[in-house]
């Protein structure tokens, strides 16, 4: 059902059994996927694209062009997956030329006040709670979950798994499958009850200990941590992944306990 009381461009595209409330307003060049709720007072710019069976609550905004002064016009847009929830009051912004989309990915749940700038790409069953803050360019992989008014910094990175406490600052980047809370953000420990709730073995979860146990614990040196854990833990996906989020950051990685 589509409300008569809706703004709807001639030249968006609605995808069957799509829902759309009252006072709502979707301009030109605008894709929805099926079954997508969209309620009243909700605000869709060009350039966006919407996936299946996703809800968008009262004045979310999305699609509008970047806050970013280099922003010079070019063709540029948001993409979200299916099966995603963004509630009330949330912002999304166009991309730039650095990457020329914002993405959020799959599955995602974005609460209420999230602001997510241009260029951030965010992966599938990803939580934003209330109030988090995105600037540009921030990648945010799969499965990790921000608490309520964390604000993260230009061009960061939060692996897979990855929890952030609530009303952190994030200036560096979390590597994945652990906790990370206090000022300035700081290893926390393993974030073992989510990826044992994701279907992570015993075994699994004990390697992922082990290695941060050497890398945060054991060594005040990242490259020292890294070099211990080359030597100590068999090779793995999991040493993989955890090695090559390290080995590709450019701001760092959050420090240890003291």
């Amino acid at each position: 059902m589509i409300s008569n009381l809706a703004s709807i461009s001639s030249e968006t595209t609605i995808g069957s059994d799509v829902k759309i409330g009252p006072f709502t307003t979707i301009h030109e060049d605008v894709k929805i996927g099926a079954r997508t709720i969209i309620h009243s007072n909700v605000s869709i710019y060009p350039g966006t694209r919407i996936g299946e069976d996703c809800e968008i609550f009262p004045g979310a905004v999305i699609g509008v062009i970047p806050q970013d002064l280099k922003f010079d016009g070019e063709y540029t847009t948001v993409e979200i997956g299916n099966n995603t929830t963004i509630r009330e009051c949330v912002t999304i912004h166009r991309g730039t030329k650095d990457r020329l989309a914002t993405r959020i990915g799959n599955n995602c749940l974005l609460m209420t006040y999230v602001h997510v700038a241009h260029d951030c790409q965010i992966g599938n069953n990803v939580i934003l709670a209330s109030y988090v803050g995105l600037s540009g360019h921030v990648t945010i992989d799969d499965f990790a979950i921000l608490e309520g008014t964390v604000v993260a910094q230009q061009f960061v990175h939060i692996g897979a798994h990855a929890f952030v406490g609530g009303a952190s600052l994030i200036r560096k980047d979390v590597p994945p499958f652990i906790k990370a809370a206090r000022e300035p953000l700081t290893y926390a420990g393993v974030n073992s009850v989510g990826i044992r709730r994701r279907g992570f073995s015993d075994d699994q979860v004990r390697e992922i200990e082990d290695i941060y146990r050497i890398l945060y614990v054991q060594n005040n040196n990242v490259s020292k941590g890294i070099a211990s854990i080359l030597e100590t833990i068999p090779d793995s996906d999991i040493r993989k992944h955890i090695l090559g989020f390290i080995d590709t950051s450019d701001k760092g990685i959050i420090r240890g306990l003291n």
